[in-house]
């Protein structure tokens, strides 16, 4: 095999991951980051959306509370493209304790956690769909944040500062000479060949997977997985984050993403980060707390449902429950805790604090190297990519309309997300072989109230015409596949009547009859 070498690998393409790879570019570091799939596929783009103001956790775990409240800012400053600032609140419903908003309001104002008390009538002019009974509301710093966004953004701020990001490159095995980790053996998915990569550090932020890859360099990594599940409002029924005045818990947040607003989350025990079936329980219970939000609720369409994993640090006896786990991130040095050097892990954390959990792992492996370089992160801006910012629909109805009127054949491809021809064409062209799933992350391609019933087809289409080598029987039906998983737990009322629009459009109109699961 070719052999090639770094200072630094990075395994896993998710926000930690590219933040750890951008910082140590940025402090002059050779590094490589390898991702076995695309960008964000795992538990960062598996989350509902919230760019945490630190107020969820102020009672049941402060310190993240204080991390997230640090974040907020810094994220807000260096990734502003990738934030819609709806701002956040907190209300307490009729179903929620009466004696938690003052324990909660102490605990924002000793962490320094802004929260400012609402009247009721402000609330009502501000949400007006929100429960007429809410005894208290108070207003906090959340906002919505674009993970697939943010992870393009590093991607191309680590290329530009000097750093690799390998793409569809599978880990098949870490090298261990004696007591020190020297490299890994990696795959290229896409042309087969295989190499060596030399790395003086190895850095596991593969989330969930982490345990896994520890496994590789004969390393116990003791974690505990909860899957969180989440279901997409075919509206965007609020425009702010609202979270229930309680103890963190099941179905307590409801966030605004772009057009249509997210029901999160629940916390189930699981035992492989691939355990991603979601139960008809988890939509009942979802879809019931919120209507203690918002009344009605229940009888609003549910767009699509998709649960993610969350890496959780556990070093003493495992427990069952995940949720009373701190969210606290935990970066291992295991020279120190295992007697193996040239190996770090960084786990857990919320997708709000990745550039601080980046920040402590570089600082450690800088050490590690004898090397004395400052972290400069929290002021150096995430340079824009030329794409528009995906979130505020009245500005991209206005750039929408100029691009037509520049080009008659410029033409929509996805109403509901306002992706056009020139988009989906430059982001085929920019990948070496993307897949239709890709393109969804890249452009939010069939994210909207159809799923995919129109514009999939479309896509498939151009990518045939530009690009026919990566085009095969399953480039479509595999996408469509993907989007059945998050239609199929909703089959019922709006849910199965998509369903059986899509299957009469691509079973019986395109006459696509043996491949996909619509049948």
């Amino acid at each position: 095999m070719a052999s090639l070498s770094t200072q630094v690998l990075v395994i896993g393409g998710g926000a930690t991951g590219l933040g750890i790879a951008w910082d140590a570019a940025l402090r002059g570091l050779k590094v490589v980051l390898i991702e076995q799939f695309d960008l964000a596929q795992g538990t960062s783009g598996r989350y509902h959306g919230l760019l945490h103001s630190g107020g969820r956790y102020v009672v049941s775990d402060p310190q993240s509370a204080l991390d997230c409240a640090h974040e907020n800012q810094i994220l807000r400053n260096i990734a502003p493209t990738t934030i819609e600032n709806t701002g956040g609140l907190f209300i307490a419903t009729p179903a929620d304790p009466l004696d938690y908003s003052d324990r909660w309001h102490a605990a924002c104002q000793k962490l320094g956690v802004p929260a400012d008390e609402l009247s009721l009538s402000s609330l009502n002019e501000r949400e007006p769909l929100l429960n007429p009974r809410i005894a208290r509301a108070f207003e906090l710093q959340d906002a919505a944040l674009d993970s697939f966004d943010l992870a393009h953004l590093l991607k191309d701020n680590i290329e530009a500062a000097g750093g690799q990001v390998l793409l569809r490159h599978r880990l098949d095995r870490l090298r261990r000479e004696g007591e020190r980790t020297t490299g890994a053996e990696i795959s290229d998915l896409i042309t087969g060949r295989r190499f060596n990569l030399d790395a003086e550090v190895v850095v596991n932020a593969a989330g969930p997977w982490a345990a896994g890859v520890a496994r590789l360099a004969r390393v116990d990594l003791p974690l505990s997985l909860g899957k969180g599940t989440m279901v997409a409002m075919a509206t965007r029924i609020v425009d702010t984050v609202v979270n229930r005045l309680k103890p963190p818990s099941d179905g307590d947040i409801i966030v605004p993403v772009g057009t249509v607003c997210v029901l999160g989350t629940t916390d189930t025990p699981v035992e492989s980060p691939d355990a991603l079936e979601i139960q008809p329980w988890e939509i009942d219970l979802l879809i019931a707390e919120g209507d203690f939000m918002i009344p009605g609720l229940q009888s609003a369409r549910a767009l699509r449902a998709w649960a993610g994993i969350r890496p959780l640090y556990q070093p003493g006896p495992a427990q069952g429950e995940t949720r009373s786990l701190p969210r606290a991130h935990a970066l291992l040095d295991h020279k120190e805790a295992d007697g193996v050097d040239g190996l770090v892990s960084i786990i857990g954390g919320k997708l709000t604090t990745f550039r601080l959990m980046a920040e402590e792992t570089v600082d450690l492996i800088c050490n590690k190297l004898e090397q004395e370089a400052t972290c400069t992160t929290a002021t150096t801006p995430l340079a824009p990519a030329a794409s528009t910012t995906l979130f505020t629909l009245p500005e991209r109805l206005e750039r929408q309309s100029e691009s037509v009127s520049r080009s008659d054949n410029d033409h929509l491809i996805c109403e509901c997300e306002l992706v056009n021809q020139t988009q989906l064409e430059r982001a085929i062209l920019s990948d070496e072989r993307p897949s239709l799933d890709d393109l969804r992350r890249d452009l939010r391609l069939g994210m909207g109230p159809c799923q995919g019933a129109f514009c999939a087809y479309r896509a498939a289409g151009i990518a045939s015409r530009i690009k026919p080598s990566i085009v095969s029987v399953s480039f479509l039906e595999s996408f469509l596949n993907e989007r059945l998983k998050g239609l199929s737990p909703l089959a019922w009322d709006g849910g199965l009547r998509q369903i059986d629009f899509m299957r009469r459009i691509y079973l019986e109109l395109l006459g696509d009859e043996h491949r996909t699961n619509l049948t």
